[in-house]
């Protein structure tokens, strides 16, 4: 095709080949900055560069490939069936059937193969085995997997997870290492080998005899789930999509590190929750819950363990000039297309915010200003009295918007780059109105708590020491500093490694407090955000809900007792539960024209 970019060759390529793999016609694939992952037919792979690096486009390959092979030989009602309920019984459970599936792939086709080795690759480069230090870091679905994926497809352990297999390496051996020959020999068998993963977990002794499911109802139709039958709950994927990570363990795809805390010390309370993720080294990103609210206690309060090491910076402050010269440049590269589209609702935005602030006029008064408009009717008509006009008070308020935008690890990627552009058109379309605008952003210091949990650990290890890491609250644009000197300064969200963990509950204090100091009659927090409130490090010592409840809170004061109008926009994950006021959105793409749309909705109320 004439207009056709190489970019959007290789995902024709794509979705072709994952077509014929799955035998599915309807197969569509999608780039994604995010955790890779599938919904049935719908695919959302690593967006490779634009260039298309060879080692990114097999990483695009391979989870492709992955997700095609489940949708061929995997049947969902059959596994879920039979699944066990204990959490870390049941991330063994879903990791030994991708590694069969997988197998399945790799032991036919040597491309293949080699790219499931590149999309297993980068899983285990964020998985906690990656740092692992002593046996009780290690993830035992990770090393497991690994450890039977070499097994069955004769595949090397990825160097970065080698180390922590080791860690383990004897202790499945010793309980497990048996089970791996009967389960080669099932490969292609889903109910034999799922009936023969059962027998080895109780080997491992995650199950007992007592758990085991009733299998009494499955013989009718689950015999034949080979290649070409799918179960029809095959669009309700939820285990084991891309990659085997129990609720403890879910981070998304990027370079990641364990928290300090051995795994061993979380009770399943807090792993079945989700609320701990793969944090980590620069660019990791923490798991994003979506879970029901539960109640916590009544005496539950919140608090920091020490605020010494906290910071609120200004953008420059972070970077030196042409560093942020250089960031904003790729900014401006990675969003040429979308910059067109956000800037034409921006338009329409001010078009809506001056419509609201012309100057009206009741005319034919006794006296005010002289109407020179009606003058020529006097000189026709000599009798008429001059016609004077007054002009009317407006009624559109001084307002000031302040945007809040999440600058958490699972943010990188387009969903922090449509953020930055997105805010950046905001505040030149709203300077352009007379209407201020600040942009602040929220993070931590660093992964792993920081200076703040080696504070906590010197003292002792006090007990419910509340939140134990290190904020950064950063000022990008203040309301009073002229768009023109700002521009640069969001180009910062590009920044390798400043993205981190996130917050909110402070961060929305924060923001809110600025507001209130300001003079303007009506003051609106927009928060960009996309889920709960994540910080490994506090969540490893305190109550499962403490960050996601101190939120709550304060989203609830805020919206019952302050004059500020709080307004949330949810990337990917539903926010509607906790803000009143909030739109979720799925596609990143959709963010400038939902940020507009809730503007103008918001101006247009009590004006």
């Amino acid at each position: 095709m004439a207009d056709e970019t190489p970019l959007d060759s290789f995902k024709r390529a794509l979705t072709g080949t994952a077509r014929a793999v799955s035998r599915e016609p309807e197969v569509e694939v999608a780039w994604s900055a995010d955790a890779p992952a599938s919904s049935g037919t719908h695919f959302r792979v690593p967006l490779p560069g634009r260039n298309l690096p060879p080692e990114q486009a097999s990483e695009a390959r391979g989870f492709a490939d992955s997700f095609a092979l489940k949708l061929r030989h995997h049947n969902t009602g059959l596994h879920d069936a039979n699944a066990p309920s204990e959490p870390v019984a049941r991330a063994v459970y879903d990791a030994v059937e991708q590694v069969r599936y997988e197998a399945l792939g790799a032991n036919n086709f040597n491309g293949m193969a080699e790219n499931l080795d590149a999309a297993i690759e980068l899983r285990t480069a964020s998985d906690p085995i990656a740092r692992a230090q002593n046996d009780a870091e290690v993830p035992l679905q990770t090393a497991l997997g690994l450890m039977l994926r070499e097994e069955l497809t004769g595949r090397a352990i990825p160097d970065s997870a080698r180390a922590g297999v080791e860690l383990v390496r004897e202790f499945i051996e010793d309980k497990a290492g048996g089970d791996f020959e009967g389960l080669a020999l099932s490969l292609d068998d889903q109910k034999s080998f799922q009936s023969l993963a059962l027998d080895m977990l109780e080997h491992l002794e995650l199950t007992s005899p007592s758990d085991a499911p009733d299998n009494s109802g499955d013989e009718d139709g689950d015999e034949d789930e080979g290649e070409d039958q799918q179960d029809d709950d095959s669009d309700d994927e939820t285990g084991g999509d891309q990659q085997p990570q129990p609720a403890d363990m879910a981070g998304e795809t990027e370079e990641g590190e364990s928290d300090g805390e051995s795994e061993a010390e979380l009770s399943q309370d807090e792993m079945s929750d989700g609320e701990l993720g793969d944090e980590g080294e620069e660019g990791m990103m923490p798991v994003r819950p979506n879970r029901p609210w539960t109640d916590l206690p009544l005496d539950f309060d919140y608090a920091a363990y020490t605020e010494k090491f906290d910071e609120v910076v200004e953008a420059q402050e972070l970077c030196d000039t042409e560093e942020l010269d250089r960031l904003r440049a790729y900014l401006d590269s990675q969003l040429t297309g979308l910059q067109g589209v956000v800037t034409r609702l921006a338009n329409r935005l001010q078009r809506r915010l001056m419509a609201q602030q012309n100057r009206s006029w009741d005319f034919d008064q006794e006296e005010g200003l002289l109407d020179a408009a009606r003058l020529a009717r006097v000189v026709i008509s000599p009798g008429h009295s001059l016609s004077y006009k007054w002009e009317r008070d407006t009624e559109f308020k001084d307002t000031i918007v302040t945007l809040l935008i999440d600058n958490s690890g699972s943010m990188r990627g387009r969903p922090i780059s449509i953020a930055a552009i997105s805010a950046d058109i905001m505040a030149r379309t709203l300077e352009r109105c007379g209407v201020k605008t600040e942009i602040l952003g929220f993070t931590t210091r660093a992964w792993k708590g920081g200076q703040s949990r080696e504070s906590w650990l010197a003292d002792g290890k006090p007990q419910t020491p509340g939140r134990l890491n290190d904020l950064r609250h950063i000022l990008y644009k203040k309301a009073d500093e002229p768009w023109r000197r700002a521009r640069r300064n969001l180009g910062l969200m590009m920044r390798e490694g400043l993205l981190k963990e996130n917050i909110d509950g402070e961060a929305l204090l924060w923001a809110h407090n600025r507001l209130i100091a300001r003079p303007e009659d009506r003051r609106i927090l927009m928060v960009i955000s996309d889920g709960a409130p994540v910080d490994d490090s506090t969540l490893s010592v305190n109550n499962a809900g403490y960050l996601e409840a101190h939120l709550r809170k304060v989203i609830d004061w805020i919206e019952k007792a302050s004059p500020v109008q709080l307004v949330a926009v949810g990337i990917g994950h539903d926010v509607t539960r906790y803000y009143k006021r909030a739109v979720t959105i799925m596609d990143v793409e959709q963010l400038g024209g939902t940020i507009i749309e809730q503007l103008a909705d918001l101006f247009e109320i009590e004006k």
